[in-house]
């Protein structure tokens, strides 16, 4: 599976013979300016929440690529009256596309749209198919509870991207806690670096996975993973 980072949270993935992409802050994140939003390919475009850091581009990415849009039933209902061709979702369901299944699951955050529209409770989504395996988008969650279900529930975590910045959401402490809970070895951070507040020292996060068995990357703009 090729995982490319476009900073922030943003990511793209080809999973099941699609590309899916991930919560896209690019635009006016001046650290990816050079990375062209109109040359980014999309079958169908995921939000965990409608932060301004997580939605900036979605409108732009799915219309360019006439891309299937996937949030909970606020924001999805938000982007189909911009013309935009949605599936909407809620909390513990479950769907089969034809990339694989999709559940969205609970996120401990908070969630308004850049306009100030009520965007629903935030989430994040575990997805899966026989051939590429299971990964887990945590959004922006805090360390919560809830994150003991994913292995309940869900096949095995083959990865994990979670947010490491702190202040916002988890901090890398937290965030080692969270891979213990989900039962997943190989994390991929994101939410770090982008402005002052979510700075981090990296050695000392991935000390702190390291401490509980657990790996933990820490993607450049514009790097290729694969997982």
């Amino acid at each position: 599976m090729n995982i490319t980072y476009f900073g922030h949270s943003s990511f793209q993935l080809e999973f099941g013979g699609k590309t899916l992409v991930f919560d896209p802050f690019i635009s006016p994140n001046p650290a990816a300016a050079q990375i062209n939003v109109d040359e980014i390919k999309a079958d169908y475009v995921l939000l965990s929440h409608g932060h301004g850091d997580h939605v900036a581009d979605a409108e732009r990415i799915a219309k360019q690529n006439g891309a299937t849009l996937i949030s909970n039933y606020e924001i999805a209902s938000y982007y189909a009256a911009k013309g935009i061709n949605v599936h909407y979702m809620n909390h513990g369901g479950k769907f089969h596309f034809d990339f694989g299944w999709v559940k969205y699951v609970y996120a401990a955050h908070s969630s308004v749209l850049p306009d100030g529209t009520y965007a629903g409770n935030p989430g994040g989504f575990v997805i899966w198919n026989d051939k590429d395996g299971c990964f887990y988008f945590a959004g922006d969650s805090a360390l919560t509870m809830d994150m003991k279900l994913i292995p309940m529930t869900c096949p095995k975590l083959d990865f994990a991207i979670l947010p490491v910045g702190d202040n916002f959401t988890m901090g890398y402490d937290d965030a080692a806690i969270a891979a213990e809970f989900i039962q997943c070895d190989t994390i991929i951070g994101c939410h770090f670096d982008t402005f002052p507040p979510v700075t981090i020292d990296h050695e000392a996060a991935k000390k702190a996975f390291e401490a509980k068995g657990k790996r933990l990357l820490l993607p450049t703009l514009n790097q290729q993973v694969e997982m």
